[in-house]
């Protein structure tokens, strides 16, 4: 991207660069409203990034009445999917019956609403097969009974995030990561904030704030004075499990515990199976999240009631966590917590006003942006109308969303590089592939090899284009090739980073 002039007075200042604060700037910048989103460390650093990868409505909130939020994720997740196809795709969710602890009746029932609720288009509907006489049973301990089988979506989260911070700044507005809020103080019909980065403070004026601080919701409004919500976040740790393949085919396993609680085992990037959620109560101040002892035992115990393949503690590749900022509903079990979102707005025509996000999940991002925007609409009656429903992210304007069409024919243009690197990044950059590309034609047009099929080309573009600073930033959130990268490649990364210079 072009290097960016920071505004000194914006109708939006957006303190968060999660999925809901991208979004939110996204939607404002294509309504014509001027935008600087601060972010205190990287795009999509916390808990986007941390998140099981779904785009889907939810099976399990049925359970607890969550018909609404439901609805509404499952008319997204088939919108989501014609916006972004190539970091978006249908998966299939094999869902056993045979250590369920609910009744196979409630269970077809939650199925017929979720095949019904949300006006299903793209997505098959659910089936039933025999374990014992199913491909989809291979690799379970046990294949007796039979198992529903239901799609949903899944999705490069990270990816999402810094995509919706590519258009928005495409559209005008200004996105200043490792930047941080230090206060803001209402000054008549507007606030005065003083942000920080590495260059020291300064102040910006903006007509509304809007906190999309995701876990440091309430730490936002300490530091916007007068300021005041009327729900509260209630703070909840996932943590997720990689290990090494514990089954073949490329479909996903719902898996039900004996407490209720749901389990995911999904392919992951194609050696692994991703294996998670964990719902377990945060009750410190927000910070870095990591897995515990109880949360690993509570996920391997899982595999093991489920899987033939034996796995230990010695067998986990990587684990990550995150804390999600619910909206602290009363609830006494962490999983019951409501997913849905509530918004809280603290302004009137002599007090600027403040928007906070509370709760809120990553399919139903989109919806929620153009929910805050209608909550702000009457401080700017200007703003053009909702534009985003069925808009394509960078990347994903792909003929008819047919990425294997797509790959053929970025093949068939650059018939001397690796198939495999470029569906690879055709995966990951959709049609923006050509700008990463460029004139390359070989391997060596790529420049630098820093192993793992990651090349100089690619990382320069996530610099220019996309924000990245780090080598955590590129191999962990912008991709997952530190799964696949040579022990020292992120020190020879952070090495060359570092004598870049700096991006807009």
């Amino acid at each position: 991207m072009e290097a960016q002039v920071e505004p000194t007075m914006v109708d939006l200042l957006i303190v968060g660069g999660g999925i809901n604060g991208t979004g939110i700037a996204r939607d404002a910048a294509g309504r014509g409203l001027s935008v600087l989103l601060v972010e205190q460390d990287d795009l999509a650093s916390h808990t986007s990034a941390a998140s099981t990868k779904l785009i889907h409505g939810g099976l399990r909130y049925l359970e607890y009445g969550e018909f609404r939020l439901v609805r509404e994720a499952l008319i997204e997740r088939e919108r989501l999917l014609g916006m972004a196809p190539h970091i978006i795709w249908p998966l299939a969710f094999v869902l056993p019956q045979n250590q369920s602890p609910r009744p196979a009746w409630m269970v077809r029932l939650g199925l017929f609403l979720y095949d019904h609720l949300g006006g299903r288009e793209k997505l098959p509907g659910t089936r039933t097969v025999a374990l014992a006489r199913s491909p989809l049973g291979d690799g379970l301990a046990c294949r007796d009974g039979k198992a529903f089988v239901y799609s949903d979506c899944w999705v490069e989260d990270s990816r999402l995030v810094v995509l919706n911070a590519m258009d928005a700044a495409a559209r005008g507005a200004a996105i200043a990561t490792r930047t941080r809020l230090i206060e803001a103080r209402r000054s008549g019909a507007a606030w005065t904030a003083t942000i920080a980065d590495s260059a020291g403070q300064r102040q910006v004026s903006a007509r509304a704030l809007v906190n999309a601080a995701g876990p440091w919701v309430s730490d936002m409004l300490d530091r916007a004075a007068g300021a005041r919500a009327e729900g509260g976040v209630r703070l909840v740790k996932g943590s997720h499990l990689v290990v090494p393949k514990l089954y073949e085919g490329d479909h996903a396993f719902m898996l039900q515990n004996p407490d209720r609680r749901i389990v995911f085992a999904i392919p992951y990037e194609g050696k692994f199976t991703l294996v998670g959620t964990t719902d377990e109560p945060w009750d410190a101040a927000p910070a870095k999240a990591e897995i515990s002892a109880v949360e690993t035992g509570y996920l391997l115990d899982t595999i093991g009631r489920y899987f033939s393949r034996p796995t230990s503690a010695d067998d986990i590749c990587w684990s990550y966590a995150g804390i999600r900022p619910l909206y602290d509903d009363r609830a006494t079990n962490a999983s019951a917590v409501t997913r849905d979102y509530v918004l809280d707005l603290d302004g009137d025509d002599r007090r600027a006003p403040i928007l906070s996000i509370f709760g809120g999940k990553i399919t139903t991002y989109r919806k929620l942006a153009e929910h805050a925007l209608r909550e702000l609409q009457p401080f700017f009656p200007g703003a053009g109308p909702a534009w985003t429903a069925g808009a394509t992210l960078p990347g994903g304007d792909i003929a008819g969303g047919d990425f294997t069409r797509f790959v053929e024919r970025l093949c068939r243009e650059r018939p001397h590089l690796p198939p495999a690197l470029l569906r690879r990044l055709a995966r990951a950059y959709g049609t923006c592939v050509g700008r990463l590309l460029g004139s390359a034609r070989t391997i060596a047009d790529l420049g630098r090899a820093f192993g793992g099929d990651l090349y100089q080309a690619e990382v320069d573009y996530l610099v220019t284009a996309e924000w990245a600073r780090t080598a955590e930033d590129i191999l962990y959130r912008r991709s997952k090739l530190g799964l696949h990268v040579p022990q020292g490649t992120a020190l020879a990364l952070d090495a060359y980073l570092h004598q870049l210079p700096a991006a807009g």
